[in-house]
């Protein structure tokens, strides 16, 4: 039968090879083992504890998924850049349609601000009746605010031009880098309303009236000056515009002055 200095003996020798945080928390000394109901109250003890942990996957996807407007914009982008530079079949000479370029280019010219300015001019000067300068004036006043609304939106989203396009446009100024909106689709959008309520024409020439503006729209796609937004949303404020000219209308009696400078 072993003494009982033997087992205290062994029991000590045990207790010596034992982790060091075992006798930390033992009450009772370096042998003699916790309960577990003493290992309860040691990990239930105050203490500084972790810091924060990392951030959970829903954080990480909150951070790394944009919102559902983003990616729906960013879609709508990438597929206009694509559909753009897929109908731009006329953007150089060895395009698809790189025969048809010269035709496009004269298109382009017909929407241009120069020549309706110059000829709205002429005809202002020209004209020897009260009705013709009254309408002719207004048509002048349109254009001067298609021009100075669209340089105003163009410096404000400064959206570059499409890469495919080729720099060889008819009279341009520094303004006309930008891409949106399409000067040209805001001027055929408008003249095309003007004309329609203010000139009396057979239904023939009305309907060549709008597939006037309507060709010169896509004419920009085609010969890669825009993007099909540029020239969609230059279509709509094409058409907006001709309201504000009509709110505005320039008439004998809201200015006599520049009727009296015209008649003379």
């Amino acid at each position: 039968m072993p003494s009982p200095r033997g087992s205290r003996e062994r029991r000590a020798a045990a207790g010596a090879g034992r982790p060091e945080f075992l006798s930390l928390v033992s009450p009772r000394g370096p042998g003699i083992p916790d309960s577990p109901s003493r290992r309860r109250e040691v990990s239930a003890a105050p203490g500084p504890g972790p810091g924060p942990g990392p951030p959970l996957p829903e954080e990480d996807c909150m951070k790394l998924n944009p919102s559902f407007t983003g990616i729906a914009l960013r879609s709508l982008l990438a597929i206009d850049l694509w559909a753009s530079k897929r109908l731009g079949v006329c953007a150089r000479e060895g395009s698809a349609w790189g025969s048809a370029r010269p035709l496009m280019k004269v298109i382009e010219v017909s929407g241009h601000g120069i020549p309706w300015l110059l000829g709205t001019a002429y005809g202002l000067c020209r004209s020897d009746s009260s009705a013709g300068r009254e309408v002719l004036l207004n048509l002048l006043f349109a254009l001067l605010l298609d021009l100075v609304l669209v340089a105003v939106v163009k410096g404000l989203v400064r959206r570059r031009r499409p890469t495919h396009n080729k720099m060889d446009m008819f009279v341009t100024v520094s303004v006309d880098k930008y891409s949106f909106p399409s000067g040209h689709a805001t001027r055929a959008a408008m003249v095309c309303r003007f004309v329609l309520h203010h000139l009396v024409l057979a239904i023939p020439l009305r309907v060549l009236v709008v597939l006037w503006a309507v060709i010169v729209g896509i004419s920009r796609v085609m010969l890669g000056r825009h993007n099909v937004t540029d020239v969609a949303f230059g279509l709509i404020m094409g058409y907006m515009q001709y309201s504000v000219v009509e709110y505005f209308w320039l008439s004998p009696l809201s200015a006599p002055t520049l009727f009296a400078l015209w008649s003379h």
